[in-house]
C-alpha cells in the first residue's frame, strides 16, 4: 500500500486560500486507461483563461495508469494550440489529444517537452499525425537518442498493452537560450537551463496570463527526482524564485500553484540531501550509504522510498569531486 498523500504546508495552504488565488484541485487520480479506439480525454482544469492542465496521480507508470503520470498541459490561442508535455504512452497522447479536440478544433501547431524524461514526452506519437512542430531544449535529441531504447523496453513492461504503439518522436525545433512562440494573440517564451533536473530542462510561460510551466524543475507533494546536478537544480530554483509569476504548474503536483512559493519544499529537499551527503563524504562514509541521507524528510513526500536513494547515489557522485 503506497502512503498517503502528505498535506502541503499549513504556509503554502493559506497562500493558495489568499484573496485572489483559487487553491488548485489536487492530482486526479489514476485511470484505467480506455479501450483501443475509444480514448476517454483526460481530466483537465483550466487555470488561466485557454490554459488546461491534467493533474497527474503520484503514482509510477502502470497498467492501470497508461504512464500518464506527470502532469500535462495545452494553451489554446485564436489561431492555433500548444501542448506542453504528453505523457507516459501512445496511449495517455491520445487521452491528452481528445482532451484538447473537447476544446478546440484549431491545429495544433507545436508539442513542447520540457526534458527527456518517458513520462512527459512519450505521448509524443499522438500528436505527429496533427502535423505538430515538436520543440525542446537543445541538450534534448542528444540526451533521447542515448535512452530511446531502454525507455521503451522498460516502459513496456511497466505499462503492458496500452503500450502498444508508443515510439520516439524528438523536436525538431531546438531552444539554446530564450524563444518565443506565436499561436495568434499568445505568446509563449521558453527558456533552456543548464544542467538542473536533467541536463535537457525547458521552462515554457504563456505571456498574457502570466502562467509558468516549470516542468520537473519544480515538484510538489511527488519527491523530486535527480537525474542532473544537485549543485545545478539549488542555482535554477534560485534563479526562478527571482522573477514572479501569476501562477506555476509544477510537472508533478497540483494543477497552479503561487510562486515562489511554491519552491519552499523542493528547496528544502535539495539542500537537505545536499548538506547530509558532504557532510557523510566528509566522514569517509562510502556511496553504498549515501541512500540514508535525507531520510528525515520522508514523511513529506509521496514516492518517497522510489527515488530518494538513486538521488542520493546521483548527488554523492557529483558532490565527492567539488
Amino acid at each position: 500500500m503506497r502512503p498517503a498523500r502528505p498535506r502541503l504546508p499549513a504556509a503554502l495552504l493559506a497562500l493558495l486560500l489568499a484573496p485572489g488565488l483559487t487553491a488548485p484541485a489536487a492530482p486526479a487520480r489514476a485511470q484505467a486507461p480506455p479501450a483501443a479506439g475509444a480514448e476517454a480525454p483526460l481530466p483537465v482544469q483550466e487555470v488561466a483563461p485557454g490554459v488546461f492542465v491534467y493533474a497527474a496521480p503520484y503514482a509510477l507508470a502502470a497498467r492501470d495508469n497508461a504512464g500518464a503520470i506527470a502532469n500535462v498541459a495545452f494553451v489554446i490561442g485564436s489561431e492555433a494550440v500548444a501542448v506542453i508535455d504528453t505523457g507516459g504512452s501512445l496511449a495517455a497522447g491520445r487521452r491528452l489529444l481528445a482532451a484538447v479536440r473537447a476544446r478546440t478544433a484549431l491545429p495544433i501547431r507545436y508539442v513542447i517537452n520540457t526534458h527527456v524524461h518517458p513520462d512527459h514526452l512519450l505521448g509524443n506519437a499522438a500528436f505527429a499525425p496533427e502535423g505538430a512542430t515538436f520543440v525542446g531544449h537543445r541538450a534534448l535529441p542528444e540526451a533521447l537518442a542515448a535512452r530511446a531504447e531502454g525507455y521503451l523496453q522498460a516502459n513496456a513492461a511497466l505499462v503492458g498493452p496500452a503500450f502498444a504503439g508508443t515510439r520516439i518522436v524528438p523536436p525538431t525545433l531546438l531552444v539554446a537560450e530564450t524563444r518565443e512562440l506565436d499561436l495568434g494573440g499568445r505568446r509563449l517564451r521558453l527558456d533552456a537551463w543548464p544542467t538542473a533536473h536533467t541536463n535537457s530542462d525547458l521552462t515554457v510561460r504563456e505571456l498574457s496570463t502570466d502562467t509558468w510551466f516549470l516542468g520537473d524543475l519544480l515538484f510538489v507533494g511527488h519527491v523530486p527526482a535527480l537525474d542532473g546536478r544537485i549543485t545545478g537544480w539549488i542555482a535554477v530554483l534560485g534563479r526562478l524564485k527571482a522573477e514572479p509569476a501569476a501562477r506555476v504548474v509544477p510537472g508533478h503536483g497540483p494543477a497552479a500553484l503561487p510562486w515562489p512559493a511554491a519552491a519552499g519544499p523542493i528547496e528544502r529537499y535539495l539542500a537537505t540531501l545536499e548538506a547530509e551527503l558532504r557532510r557523510m563524504i566528509r566522514e569517509g562514509r562510502p556511496i553504498d550509504e549515501a541512500g540514508g541521507a535525507a531520510r528525515g524528510e520522508a514523511d513529506h513526500w509521496s514516492l518517497f522510498s522510489d527515488f530518494n536513494t538513486r538521488n542520493a547515489t546521483t548527488a554523492y557522485q557529483e558532490l565527492e569531486w567539488d
